[in-house]
């Protein structure tokens, strides 16, 4: 029988200055002022509508992503989580994230975040370099990147990711090197350092870059690993590289927690033990139309809801390790039962297959990649597909 995970909460607010030409975001350039009031009111009634997938479950923790979550005002976000703790209540060490982007911060607005509740800051550095952040599309400057991290801790702000992007349009391994040696003077808890990669329906996908060769890259990702094991920051997902506190909004995705996802265009996973099923739903995705659709009924309980389907059982297995493969330890045999419904014999006769390849770890021991698996993460999952 399935078992309740922790429960999660992604709030997407969709506006930001100007969209970057590799993002594949459900992200819109704002060219008057943001309709504030009326999207909070909106995401308010959504997550009220929602409250009953939570099954009497506190939020464990709280992700502002977009678009440019810090557009709005602090007395905007304060409000959202004064109503989201109301309506679902808070466990005592909630983490409550916000993504910002360095073109847009300003010393009062980040003290507000603070106050409001917002106690861990993900800022969008992606590079040091002009040059690079004129490519990408970005709307500030290398010595706007620098002043953030220092906005942000006199904000008071005590755990601080970086995004940070590598693979860049002609990126040489000293720059991207440069770029990595930068953010850590900065003395983050958190680096998110991830390679750039060309998704369908953004500007780069049909006037692609030129980008750094596969030795190149394979370099740069060799070296910056050991650039970062060497200043104490552990590798626990892909791209994920923590010196003390990991992302726990991130690790329930990644341990196949439940989250519920109110704003236009989000997404939600919930489980539920009876009749026994996993689901997904979705949010209507345009802004105006997710601000309308507080006036209709709908098909769903909640007008919000742009469609809902259920994960199939025999689908399961894949649905899992695609979030548990990205840990590096993997997760505990039991997770699997827990978090499915399935018995763990589910996972076979696939998960034998790869530990006589010696791609995974016996699946008594540990759901998990060795670390050969890890760099043929995709050749693992192809298994289940």
């Amino acid at each position: 029988m399935l078992t309740l995970p922790p429960l999660s909460l992604y709030i997407h607010i969709p506006w930001c200055v100007r969209k970057c030409p590799y993002c594949d975001f459900n992200s819109h350039q704002s060219d008057t002022t943001l309709p504030e009031r009326d999207y909070v009111q909106a995401l308010a009634q959504d997550l009220l509508a929602d409250a009953e997938l939570a099954q009497g479950r506190k939020l464990t923790s709280i992700f502002f992503g977009g678009g440019t979550p810090s557009l709005f005002s602090a007395g905007a976000i304060g409000q959202i989580l004064d109503h989201a703790e109301r309506t679902l209540g808070f466990s005592d060490d909630i983490e409550i994230t916000l993504e910002a982007n360095p073109g847009t911060f300003e010393q009062d607005k980040f003290t507000g975040f603070r106050a409001a509740g917002v106690n861990r800051l993900s800022i969008g550095i992606q590079s040091f370099q002009d040059e690079q952040l004129q490519a990408l599309g970005r709307i500030h400057d290398s010595h706007s990147a620098l002043r953030a991290a220092d906005t942000a801790r006199r904000a008071g702000f005590d755990n601080l990711n970086l995004d940070l992007m590598h693979g860049l349009p002609g990126q040489s391994l000293s720059a991207a090197m440069d770029d990595l040696n930068t953010a850590l003077s900065l003395e983050p808890e958190h680096l998110s350092w991830y390679q750039l990669t060309i998704e369908p329906n953004t500007v780069f996908y049909s006037q692609p870059p030129t980008l750094p060769i596969e030795d190149t890259l394979a370099d740069i990702q060799d070296e910056g690993h050991a650039r970062l094991e060497q200043a104490g920051f552990k590798r626990y997902e892909v791209s994920a590289y923590a010196r003390g506190a990991r992302a726990q909004h991130n690790l329930n995705y990644w341990q196949f927690g439940d989250y519920l996802g109110i704003g236009a265009g989000a997404h939600g996973k919930i489980t539920q033990p009876n009749p026994g099923h996993v689901f997904r739903q979705w949010k209507t995705r345009q802004p105006e139309a997710y601000l309308s659709a507080q006036q209709g009924p709908g098909r769903y309980s909640n007008p919000f809801v742009a469609g809902r389907e259920a994960i199939d059982p025999t689908a399961l297995p894949l649905e899992f390790l695609l979030n548990t493969l990205r840990l590096n330890e993997g997760c505990a045999p039991e997770l699997f039962p827990a978090r499915t419904g399935l018995p763990s014999q589910a996972l076979e006769p696939h998960w034998q297959g790869l530990v006589d390849k010696g791609l995974v770890h016996p699946r008594h021991l540990r759901i998990g990649t060795t670390e050969l698996g890890m760099r043929f993460l995709n050749d693992v999952l192809g298994a289940y597909t």
